[in-house]
Parts: structure tokens; sequence; C-alpha cells
């Protein structure tokens, strides 16, 4: 059985996490999503990627409990992505969208929160459970969740290990849509299209100014940004998709990108 299944629609590489009846991560499995999200970064005819779940109870459960009783270590290498492919595969280009259709706990959420953007279904659930387990959430729970919630709330859940509600996730903010779980991909695809609708080298840019001024205020943002080691960003600025757009603009047409 294919563990994580990938299809192609329109520039979007959409890959579908499918272990029954959770589908939770292993080792083998974390290497099977590294190879479709570098795909996506490697592949110039993909634009963006919406990573889900099989089914409609989970997203993920997380780490593999079964494979941990059968021996796999906790502290176990899943590859150079980090848990579930993503988690620890910096320098993306292309966004990744999460359509949360079910149960995302663990590192579950832990996938969900690497991800660029999120799109939850309603009945969906989201938690970090490990505390409750002996465990902690070090596959980027304990390091993004904070920086996506007000801090009492991140605190509150990592510390109880509680589930957060698809309708909480959306007032603090943390999913981009809360959606009837019929309609969870057409909106993530829909989310993806108008990402597809701008210039790829721009794109790009944004995901690689974003990360590189994470954390710093204003000023010192302006100073990285002005470095010039920013190589997407200074690809942006001298392509031809710089020119295209305005001239686009002023003619009153569709612009016609070639990622150059």
């Amino acid at each position: 059985m294919v563990d994580v299944r990938t299809e192609v629609l329109d520039g979007v590489l959409v890959v579908t996490l499918d272990r029954p009846s959770a589908n939770a991560v292993d080792v083998a499995t974390s290497h099977a999503l590294h190879d479709a999200f570098t795909r996506l970064e490697r592949d110039p005819d993909l634009r963006v990627g919406v990573v889900t779940g099989a089914g409609d109870r989970f997203f993920c459960a997380g780490w593999d409990l079964k494979a941990a009783a059968a021996g796999e270590a906790v502290d176990a290498d899943h590859g150079p992505g980090g848990f579930a492919g993503l988690t620890e595969l910096f320098g993306r280009t292309k966004p990744v969208i999460a359509a949360v259709n079910g149960l995302a706990l663990g590192g579950g959420l832990e996938l969900a929160l690497a991800a660029d953007l999120m799109v939850v279904a309603e009945h969906a659930q989201l938690g970090l459970p490990e505390v409750r387990v002996g465990l902690v959430a070090d596959a980027g729970g304990l390091l993004r969740l904070p920086r996506r919630l007000p801090e009492a709330i991140a605190r509150e859940l990592l510390l109880t290990g509680r589930r957060m509600t698809a309708a909480e996730a959306g007032r603090w903010g943390l999913a981009n849509r809360i959606v009837d779980s019929a309609e969870l991909m057409d909106t993530a695809l829909a989310l993806a299209a108008e990402i597809t609708a701008g210039a790829p080298l721009a794109v790009a840019a944004i995901q690689e100014i974003l990360a590189a001024t994470a954390g710093l205020d204003v000023r010192e943002g302006y100073a990285r940004l002005r470095a010039g080691d920013l190589t997407s960003y200074t690809r942006m600025q001298r392509s031809e998709d710089a020119v295209e757009g305005p001239r686009a603009f002023t003619e009153k047409r569709e612009p016609r990108w070639r990622g150059r």
C-alpha cells in the first residue's frame, strides 16, 4: 500500500497521507513525505503544495505509536525534512497549504503548523497532547505555536494537551479558512489558485523575505532586506516578470508569467 499519494492539478501538487486508520507517521512515511515536498520545490511546473489526510476522521495523528512499540526510537532520524518531511524543511520557496480534514494531533498539528497556510474542516480538532504521554512537542509545536497564537493560549495548549476546535482555531487566526468538510479540498485548491495567479518569482521572494526577517523589528528587517544577499528577492527584481506585471496592468490584460 502507498502511504503517501500525490496528484498534480493545474500546477498544484496535492499530497495525501493515507495510512489507515489514523494517518500516523513513522520514519518511512516521513521520508516519503519529504520526497513529495522536495518534488514540489524542484519541479518548475509546480507552484503550490496542498497536504491533507485520507478520509474525514484524521488529518494526522502524529507519531506512529505502533512503530514506537515495535522499537522505533522517540529520537529516530526522520530524514532531512524532519518529522513528516516538512517540519524541518527550511528554505522553501513554494507555499504549502495544509487542508486539515479531521483530527490533527501531536505531530499532525506540527505538520500543519509547518505549512504556510491552513484550511480546516469544521469538525476538525487540533491539539498537542504529548505532555499526556510523557513527551513534548519537539517537532516544531513548541517553537511554532507560540508564534501563531497569544502566548497564554499556546502555553495552555502545550501544558494541558487539550484539543482546540476548528472554530477556536479560526477565532485566534491560526486557520485561514474554516469550511464544511465537503468543501475542504475545493477551498484549499481555490486558495492555491489565488497564489498561482501571482508571479512565481515574487512568491519565492515573499517566502524568502518572511523567513529571513522573522523575529526582527522593522529597522532590522529593512537592513536585512537591503543587504543584497537574498537571492530570490534579487532575482525577482531583475526578472522579466517584474517588467511584465506593470505592462500587463497598463494594457488591461492578464500577465503572462515566465518565471524569469
